[in-house]
């Protein structure tokens, strides 16, 4: 299979790079930072395609997909992995340039490689897009707002996308992890915070980006007349809070 990994330079996408490598498929890594995608190119050999470009950059990314070989431009699969969450103020203590940086990459990002690569899968009559979205998607919490959001929309598009490939022989998955230890992802969200980013999963036998990877590549193993619509995952040690609830002073 030929597979295309968004964010393939950290974390999950790395995860998943190294998964579908070790099964012998190509995988074109996507990532803004060359030397982490030329890192990983040195570990798994020439079936990983380094492929450089910030997905935010709506021109840049249609230049770097044309870039590449006519034989590579029809996916098999394309895990749109990209993505970040930047602080955990509350709505009136954020600032909006973060906001916009995460719908720009949650969101924009997402939908411009979808579009772009799209088109051929359907043309090909073949292909699976597996969207990497979050449980913030679908349970709020404080400090969540705009990441929870352009969550919430992965997985409305997912089901979007669904509804539009009825008809082909396309699949989509959106999957939802929960706390996941191992990445990028607390270090971003404290804007370089360590100490922070690692208090998080402090005494938490978290779910970490080799689970998700292995539960992204069962999703291509199943049957072609199998779609799973989505997968929400946590670890054992996570579970649903109950509502919040301010009680009066007395």
């Amino acid at each position: 299979m030929q597979v295309m990994v968004t964010g393939a330079s950290a974390g999950f996408g790395t995860a998943i790079a190294r998964a579908f490598i070790e099964k012998g498929h190509t995988v074109i890594g996507t990532g803004r930072r060359q030397e982490k995608l030329d890192a990983l190119q040195a570990e798994l050999g020439d079936n990983f395609i380094p492929l450089s470009f910030d997905i935010t950059d709506v021109k840049g990314t249609e230049q770097a997909l044309q870039s590449l070989p006519e034989a590579l431009q029809t996916l098999d699969v394309l895990v749109n992995n990209a993505g970040l969450a930047i602080g955990l103020e509350t709505a009136d203590k954020s600032d909006m340039s973060e906001w916009q940086q995460m719908i720009d990459t949650n969101i924009t990002g997402l939908c411009n490689i979808t579009q772009l690569l799209l088109p051929k899968m359907v043309a090909a009559n073949s292909g699976y897009i597996i969207n990497i979205g979050s449980t913030a998607g679908t349970y709020p919490y404080a400090g969540g707002n705009v990441y929870g959001a352009t969550k919430a929309f992965v997985r409305q598009f997912s089901l979007n996308l669904r509804a539009d490939l009825i008809g082909t022989a396309l699949r989509v998955t959106n999957v939802e992890p929960g706390l996941c230890e191992g990445t990028e992802f607390s270090n971003v969200r404290f804007r370089g915070d360590d100490e922070r980013a690692q208090n998080v999963y402090k005494d938490v036998d978290a779910i970490r980006p080799e689970d998700i990877a292995n539960i992204v590549l069962w999703l291509t193993e199943q049957p072609k007349h199998v779609n799973i619509n989505a997968i929400e995952v946590m670890p054992t040690a996570q579970s649903f809070a109950p509502l919040h609830v301010q009680r009066q002073a007395s």
